[in-house]
């Protein structure tokens, strides 16, 4: 692990102190837990931005993300994002249903 300092706004400062009283946890692994979970948003937010756009397939922004397909069909629905099916993506299906006989 590295270390690294940032400057903070107090306010900052506060709503961690705060959420390491109610998690019952030191600074250092709130903050941890807090970066992962934003990283994590991050690039779930990426991938569905440039699924919206058409640029990536869903299979695509699912890896992106670190989801299952199923995961990404979720979180199409969470977002409110139209799901996308191109005659592309029949004939990929089909191709590959035809070679799992």
């Amino acid at each position: 692990m590295k270390t690294i300092s940032i400057r903070l706004p107090e306010e900052y400062v506060r709503e961690i102190e705060e959420a390491c009283k109610q998690e019952v946890l030191d600074k250092g692994t709130m903050l941890r837990k807090l970066i992962g979970e934003a990283l994590r948003e991050y690039h779930i937010k990426k991938a569905f931005d440039l699924y919206s756009e058409g640029k990536i397939s869903l299979w695509k922004a699912a890896r992106m993300a670190g989801l299952t397909y199923r995961g990404a069909l979720e979180e199409l629905k969470k977002r409110n994002i139209p799901f996308r099916y191109e005659k592309e993506d029949l004939d990929a299906d089909i191709k590959w249903a035809m070679n799992e006989k």
